[in-house]
């Protein structure tokens, strides 16, 4: 028998473990290429990148405690208690284990099955490229007794492996400070990273995870931290997703087992809702575009409740054929499952190609959902009756939906009346701005390039389409008017719900509201909107939020619009010697308390106006937030704002 296959019987992780595959002078060059961009994306893609190395420990059995710390300066810790990456000489490259692992692609114990049978970084370029791209990394090692260190600049080692002392306990520690010169910024976001972390504690039961914050100081002199720990994992995911919408069982249908090989997690529940929310993850990756493990679960759900329904007649009296949406109306589930070697379609891992998987989590789900029905009668009927209803509904809205997409020869080829197109046709280029109010809208239509930017004034307040079944959201004017405007179709078949974005009319849609409550108020009901029914626009990166500013500052003949408070105090200490009453500023309260010049040049002119992007870096979150807003419970929505009313602020 082999080293390795001694080290693989037993458990070992050693120098051994580490297969090389490649070297590392291309992360530099293309860093896109490994981490997805240079933006605020990828700079968070690095500490997921370190922490999925952690993650691959408690997977592996071996660790139970990460914690990650955002630090003043902008660099990053994170901590386990695993094993601690191996610091031996590997016999080829005459190296530590540790300085290969960390400076060389493609090296790691995630390509020998002994060492990790499964793993969230697959493609092994992890922490090799955190280093590469941080200008300056530390790696400390607390094993055998023994805690070690190595650092780092720019993926170059600028130290040997040295042991600094000794150590009570196992584990790696990895601090890194992204390079400026690569990123676009370097400041993180705690809610993206709590976020994620949230995220990994729910897929990984009995795991302990923390953030840290050094940046943010509360009252009582203590820093933001936040622990995330899950003991129930998946049927506390699905709950906590689910705040904020009323429950229409009181159960959590929570499935643990192995089928054909392949570990299958799923959690199920309903809600009084219209809509359908799966999340599907395979090694802890959120696979956006699904795939066969999505595939199988829906299989397997709508199989086993039709069959059930049938069996029980439930459906004798019903006139239409049920279709697969149906059952998945109101339905909030979480699919995980852990393989071996998965085959993601494309380097972004968003959809998973095993077909294997697909009868596995069929097979699971039909199992476990046909005992659950046949034992709970009660909440049986309960969900059976709901996708009777979705059915009828489905047949109401497919006639909305006609009647939404139908032509109309009063308003001129079937575009709104109110809107304002512009007079280019070429879709890329042109812009389309939501805007609150007609007033708003008229000085909007005056200040605009004609060319290329297009008005759709909204009349108040649109529909709250949290709580509006589906057929009702397209009664609504506004939103017929938005569903118009934009040129897209909803489905091309009579059951389909997917949105059609083959006509989309306008690659860039940007919601302007008022800087005050209310404003705030319709860009999230609008916003609502477009997560629940046009989420393909969000996904494409289609939706933006204006921000007008809020003051205009002058004294004498110097005038500043100023977007947010500090910048007020700065023009103040400026220009007024910190006297507020030597300086006069307008308040803007309204779109409309400016004229077509000013909202031109400070919110509409491509070449001056800031315009925040809409994205969905982690839907399950988006989701929570959007029902806890939207949805009819006011105590969590009370909750959310006391909580994050401290670190709300406007970016300019």
């Amino acid at each position: 028998m082999t080293e390795k296959e001694m080290n693989a019987a037993s458990g070992d992780y050693s120098a051994s473990s580490i297969q090389v595959l490649e070297g590392l002078e291309a992360v530099r060059k293309r860093p896109a290429m490994y981490i997805g961009d240079i933006s605020e994306k990828g700079l968070h893609h690095l500490v997921y990148e370190v922490v999925d190395n952690s993650i691959d420990e408690a997977l592996a059995g071996y660790a139970n405690d990460i914690q990650v710390a955002i630090n003043e300066d902008g660099s990053i810790d994170v901590k386990d208690n695993g094993r601690g990456i191996p610091v031996d000489i590997m016999p080829k490259e005459n190296k530590s284990a540790l300085e290969v692992v960390l400076t060389v692609l493609h090296a790691g114990g995630k390509f020998d099955k002994g060492t990790y049978k499964v793993s969230g970084g697959l493609h092994g370029v992890g922490v090799s490229c955190v280093n590469a791209l941080s200008i300056y990394f530390k790696a400390e090692v607390f094993r055998g007794g023994k805690h070690y260190m190595q650092e780092y600049s720019i993926g170059k080692p600028t130290s040997e492996v040295i042991v600094v002392g000794d150590a009570n306990e196992s584990g790696t520690k990895i601090h890194f400070k992204p390079d400026g010169s690569i990123f676009t910024t370097t400041e993180y976001k705690y809610d993206t990273l709590a976020s994620r972390l949230r995220e990994l504690a729910f897929l990984n039961a009995g795991v302990r995870l923390s953030l840290t914050d050094y940046r943010v100081k509360k009252e009582d002199g203590s820093f933001r931290t936040e622990v995330f720990y899950s003991q129930k994992g998946l049927s506390e995911f699905v709950r906590y997703i689910d705040h904020g919408k009323e429950a229409l069982i009181s159960d959590v249908i929570h499935i643990i087992t192995e089928k054909q090989g392949t570990p299958v997690e799923v959690a199920i529940t309903y809600n009084t809702s219209y809509n359908e929310n799966v999340y599907s993850y395979v090694n802890n990756i959120h696979t956006i575009e699904g795939g066969t493990h999505l595939t199988g679960f829906r299989r397997g759900l709508s199989r086993t409740l039709k069959k059930y329904a049938e069996d029980q007649k439930m459906l004798e009296k019903l006139k239409i054929e049920i279709s697969g949406d149906d059952f998945r109306e109101g339905l909030t589930a979480v699919v995980s499952i852990k393989v071996a070697e998965p085959q993601f379609e494309g380097q972004t891992k968003t959809k998973l190609g095993n077909n294997e998987v697909m009868g596995a989590v069929d097979q699971a789900v039909g199992e476990a959902l046909g005992h659950f029905l046949e034992e709970h009668p009660k909440e049986a009927k309960t969900i059976v009756e709901k996708v009777i209803l979705a059915a009828t509904a489905r047949q109401a809205a497919r006639k909305a939906r006609e009647m939404v997409q139908r032509k109309s020869p009063l308003t001129g080829g079937g575009l709104p009346g109110k809107l304002a197109d512009c007079s280019s046709k070429d879709a890329e280029q042109c812009e389309i701005f939501l805007v609150e109010g007609d007033s708003a809208g008229g000085t909007a239509k005056q200040g605009r390039d004609r060319m290329f930017q297009a008005i759709l004034p909204l009349r108040g307040k649109i529909l709250n389409v949290e709580k509006a079944m589906p057929h009702k959201v397209l009664d609504s004017e506004e939103i017929k008017n938005i569903y118009t405007a934009l040129g897209v179709s909803i489905g091309t078949e009579e059951d389909s719900k997917e949105l059609n974005l083959a006509k989309l009319r306008y690659h860039k849609v940007v919601i302007m509201t008022d800087a005050d409550v209310d404003g705030s108020h319709i860009a999230t009901l609008i916003l609502t909107f477009f997560f629940r029914h046009m989420r393909p626009l969000l996904e494409k990166g289609c939706v933006y939020i204006a921000t007008p500013p809020l003051y205009l500052c002058k004294k004498g003949k110097t005038e500043e619009y100023c977007w947010n408070d500090q910048q007020r105090q700065a023009f103040i200490l400026k220009y007024g010697d910190g006297n507020e009453n030597a300086v006069h500023t307008q308040r803007y309260k309204g779109l409309g308390e400016m004229n077509a010049e000013q909202l031109w040049s400070t919110t509409m002119n491509p070449e001056h106006r800031t315009l925040r992007q809409v994205t969905i870096e982690n839907a399950a979150e988006a989701d929570h937030i959007f029902s806890m807003l939207m949805g009819e419970e006011v105590a969590p929505r009370r909750e959310f704002i006391e909580d994050n009313a401290t670190y709300a602020k406007i970016d300019a």
